[in-house]
């Protein structure tokens, strides 16, 4: 493809996303395929010779969008806000059109310097001190690896170094609570820890949030056992509930043992946008890592997490290995990005949201953010205000909590078969889509409780107004109690 034929085509699939976005509200939030009918929709022989963009536009049309389910959709409430701003989009495309080569300062200077520069646009508007440096991964699952990584070498004295994990005479270990994200347990497996050496942090619960004496407890038995408390991982918006993890308490606990704290704050971090909201992640100044993702509810298209350390040094010596072939004069002067994650080649990731903020702009986004704290604690008010219904957790951010019990002495079983049929109608429906959850919990005594089934209703699709949350009530109420307002 030449680039003039480049710009034709590129014209008409620019024409082609407006269209698609612009006519999203007007189709079903999931669609009704079933497994294999997408790929029988395609020739199982490779294609031998082009085609046209006209054809490729039309398959679009006809096989791609039919089976998405559109999470830009304005009554898409569940998982999280995935949102992807159509000037992050410009973004993505401005980086792939480039072309450049991220596996050092020296095959794309800008690539490195304007993601340092994001990254520290993006500290500042969430009021984080200039301690921290940050860098862009693709997903938070990938920063949780690389701060258990980063624990594990200060728990053990570099033991990578040398015999790694079975040359250590104290097994570390990482804490979290059941409330905590699943690519924390992935991320210690994968780190080598061993399921043995995961520990569930039990859980307040009235809020969900990490019950800091307990960690304490935890931490002291598995000491006096001869284990090493290695790293904490605290949750700031959970990922069922959007619980906060008590911050202070858990920094002075994980200090007493030099433990990592690692703060996994990927949706809710968008809110620290928020100067009102920034309470809420009181104590982070204390933490050695975080993460937060801009491709959740703020809305720069994924792929684009955003992965802090206040230890430049100690993370570099963690993930360095400097191969001759990328080594160059310029070592020493600048960021190696390379030896900041897993990855050697990266994405200019940091276009997508250089654009986002600049087309877009910060004032824009946090109006945005408001809407969609007042229409959340809105729809909290009427389960709250309306019998049979109930919330079942705190409401501190977007996702709304729910059941409704059709009666006072129906049973745990009969009621979890209700929620799960009331919510499933909603999603055939095509009219919005929600998701449902086991509320599970650990608490102190040991005990840990599988938990009720719930329904989430996550607020804050782009295109999501008041007018989406109360028909989205609406719905609710017609499927759960048969009832119409």
């Amino acid at each position: 493809m030449s680039p003039e034929e480049f710009r034709q085509a590129g014209h008409q699939l620019i024409d082609w996303i407006a269209d698609y976005r612009a006519g999203l509200a007007g189709g079903p939030v999931r669609s009704s395929v079933q497994p294999g009918d997408i790929a029988a929709s395609f020739s199982v022989d490779p294609p031998t010779e082009p085609t046209t963009i006209e054809h490729l536009l039309d398959q679009l049309d006809k096989v791609v969008v039919p089976g998405m389910t559109q999470v830009q959709h304005p009554m898409h409430f569940g998982w999280f806000p995935s949102n992807a701003s159509l000037a992050s989009v410009l973004g993505d495309i401005a980086s792939s059109g480039l072309g450049g080569l991220g596996i050092s300062w020296e095959s794309c200077p800008p690539l490195t310097e304007v993601e340092e520069v994001v990254c520290d646009w993006m500290r500042t508007l969430t009021g984080l001190s200039s301690a921290w440096r940050g860098t862009i991964h693709d997903t938070a699952s990938s920063a949780c690896l690389v701060a258990l990584l980063s624990a594990r070498e200060r728990a053990t004295g570099f033991a990578q170094s040398g015999g790694g994990l079975s040359s250590v005479a104290e097994p570390p270990v990482v804490y979290a609570t059941a409330q905590a994200h699943s690519s924390v347990r992935k991320a210690a497996l994968l780190g080598g820890y061993g399921a043995d050496h995961v520990r569930i942090v039990a859980s307040d619960p009235a809020t969900y949030a990490m019950d800091p004496t307990n960690l304490v407890e935890l931490m002291a038995i598995d000491a006096a056992n001869g284990l090493r408390p290695a790293a904490v991982v605290a949750t700031v918006g959970t990922t069922g509930t959007t619980a906060i993890d008590p911050l202070p308490e858990i920094v002075v606990a994980a200090a007493a043992h030099r433990a990592w704290v690692h703060v996994d704050a990927a949706m809710a971090g968008t809110a620290m946008l928020l100067p009102e909201c920034r309470p809420l992640w009181n104590g982070v100044e204390g933490a050695d890592s975080l993460c937060w993702n801009p491709h959740k509810w703020m809305g720069t298209i994924l792929d684009t997490s955003l992965y802090y350390v206040r230890d430049v040094e100690h993370l570099v010596r963690v993930m360095s290995t400097n191969p001759s072939y990328l080594q160059s004069s310029a070592d020493g002067q600048v960021t190696q990005y390379r030896d900041w994650g897993l990855p050697l080649g990266r994405r200019f990731r940091a276009l997508k949201l250089w654009f986002h903020l600049q087309l877009d702009g910060v004032e824009a986004i946090q109006h945005r953010l408001r809407r969609d704290l007042r229409n959340a604690k809105w729809l909290a008010a009427q389960v709250e205000e309306t019998p049979g219904w109930e919330l079942m957790a705190p409401v501190p951010l977007q996702t709304v909590c729910v059941r409704h019990r059709p009666s006072a002495e129906v049973g745990d079983s009969v009621l979890d078969a209700h929620t799960i049929a009331w919510c499933d109608r909603i999603n055939a429906s095509g009219e919005a889509y929600l998701t449902r959850a086991r509320l599970d919990s650990q608490q102190s005594t040991g005990q840990s409780n599988a938990g009720s089934w719930m329904v989430r209703v996550s607020v804050g699709v782009e295109a999501t107004d008041h007018a989406h949350v109360a028909r989205l009530w609406d719905l609710m109420r017609r499927e759960a109690e048969g009832t119409s307002q």
